[in-house]
């Protein structure tokens, strides 16, 4: 599994001590890190709404599985992240919710709120966070005699995003403003993930054509 992690402006300053505990639990399980938002305040400026777009970009990409973003309440950053196709991304403050939403919902983004409650101990709490996030075989349900419904609901849910977003996912990139989206996308970091992993030919060329 490849993880993504991207963090905007306001809470930069954390992204080395995330990363760390994120690294320490991927790297124990051989799952590669690609840090592709800001790394401090004053790296490539973004805010969470250029998240959502990153992590779009890179899912329907296929150059990563998994994204783990959030900003200082983590609501924007999940409204952001699924707001676009193919992105589903859950809401996390502590271990059960990663839990929960592994078992139950088996999304493929997690959005964690870094100034909120992010106190003494923040650390701890962020790597059981990533512990139960990457526990285990995903979509079992729980409880256990629960699992047929929620996975079939989980299922039907996919579905009712993908009847609602009607358009071509490049449709859906061309649909926003193109600035937005130059500026999600011209992190160095985010394109050497993105050019080195991606699987989407058309993504690509669409990518190559905003930066040019």
């Amino acid at each position: 599994m490849k993880i993504a992690l991207m963090m905007e402006n306001s809470q930069a300053g954390k992204n080395a001590a995330v990363l760390n505990e994120l690294n320490a639990v991927a790297g124990a399980k051989g799952f590669p890190v690609f840090n592709v938002g800001m790394s401090d305040e004053n790296d490539h400026h973004l805010t969470y709404i250029h998240l959502g777009i990153m992590a779009s970009i890179l899912i329907n990409a296929k150059a990563v599985d998994f994204v783990v973003t959030g900003c200082g309440t983590g609501q924007g950053a999940m409204m952001s992240c699924n707001i676009h196709p193919g992105v589903v991304c859950g809401y996390c403050l502590d271990p059960s919710d990663a839990f929960l939403f592994n078992q139950i919902n088996n999304g493929n983004a997690l959005a964690l709120a870094f100034a909120k409650g992010f106190g003494w101990g923040a650390e701890l709490n962020v790597r059981y966070i990533f512990e139960k996030a990457f526990e285990g075989e995903r979509g079992q349900g729980y409880p256990l005699e629960r699992a047929e419904p929620q996975q079939r609901n989980a299922g039907i849910l996919n579905e009712v995003k993908a009847a609602v977003v009607k358009e071509n996912y490049l449709d859906t990139l061309r649909a926003i403003d193109p600035e937005l989206v130059k500026t999600a996308v011209s992190g160095e970091r985010f394109q050497q993930c993105f050019f080195d992993n991606c699987q989407n030919p058309e993504i690509e060329a669409f990518v190559r054509e905003i930066l040019a």
